[in-house]
């Protein structure tokens, strides 16, 4: 009896690509290997566009496209920045405002991590602490920077509240948000090997909650360097904001923009630290994408 079309049975097995017949199995696709690049590639590709717009504002000064007194050359910054140099005035003011930012967020970063880890764990935390400070949070700066002065005068204590408040905000939300996302699986294991309290904090829930953590940290860097813009353009008699404010009143442009250049690469600066911290802190992320 013939096989008719309609016969499994008679039906050819399906053939792959290569000729062979298909048996049914799932072939694996091969991995795609992600290339690895250069330090140096990555280095210039980093630093093409703040080259670049270096170079496209020379040449709009050097068409006079902007007058002097309006937006200075490259030249004449470079030349402020080597006199103010030559004669200590930039190294005294940056090292007051270098001591405002820090000791500012190390008070306010200290207080937002530790709060947040508390709230983060504790319902009873939660229910006392959050309301509070979410209202807080939304008061801005210049609000109360007034007030600080009224109270303390025009000393460093409001300069120094106003950059631990705004560095507190950014890192307890962060905090909190990782604290309460850690699984609760991790929480209960860690009891079965009689971890409690600070050994639980430190060796579980603080490596649980880093990357947020971390992204917290970037954030209140960040909004401690526009804090101390603010705070240094309320009556201070040394730092980068006395500059800028020195400079304008005598309409001295390219000590401005030299002033306005400092904070970004101090911006700048920030971010680099927070990148190392993360790769010293989390090496298993360079890994995984590698």
């Amino acid at each position: 009896m013939t096989a008719t079309l309609n016969d499994p049975a008679a039906s050819p097995a399906p053939r792959g690509a290569s000729g062979t017949a298909d048996t049914g199995h799932l072939v694996r696709p091969a991995g795609r290997r992600r290339r690895t690049q250069p330090r140096w590639v990555d280095l210039v590709l980093r630093a093409s566009v703040p080259v670049a717009l270096l170079a496209l504002w020379q040449v709009l000064a050097a068409r006079g496209v902007f007058g002097p007194e309006t937006f200075p050359s490259p030249a004449a910054v470079w030349d402020a920045f080597t006199r103010l140099v030559g004669d200590g005035t930039l190294a005294d003011n940056a090292t007051v405002s270098l001591r405002r930012a820090a000791v500012g967020f190390a008070i306010g970063g200290g207080l937002g991590l530790v709060l947040g880890v508390a709230a983060g764990l504790s319902r009873l935390g939660d229910q006392l602490l959050d309301p509070t400070v979410q209202m807080l949070r939304t008061i801005p700066f210049l609000a109360i920077a007034p007030l600080l002065i009224l109270w303390f005068g025009i000393d460093e204590k409001p300069k120094i509240i106003i950059i631990a408040a705004a560095a507190m905000f950014p890192l307890y939300i962060n905090t909190h948000g990782g604290v309460r996302q850690v699984d609760g699986k991790v929480i209960e294991a860690a009891h079965t090997f009689g971890l409690r309290g600070v050994g639980l904090i430190r060796q579980v829930v603080i490596p649980e909650a880093l990357p947020s953590i971390l992204v917290g940290l970037r954030v209140s860097l960040s909004v401690s360097l526009i804090a101390l813009i603010v705070a240094e353009q309320s009556n201070a008699p040394k730092g980068i904001g006395f500059l800028m404010t020195s400079a304008q009143q005598f309409f001295q442009t390219d000590v401005l923009v030299l002033c306005i250049i400092i904070y970004a690469l101090w911006g700048l600066g920030v971010d680099v630290v927070v990148r190392l911290l993360e790769r010293l802190l989390m090496p298993y992320r360079k890994a995984a994408r590698a």
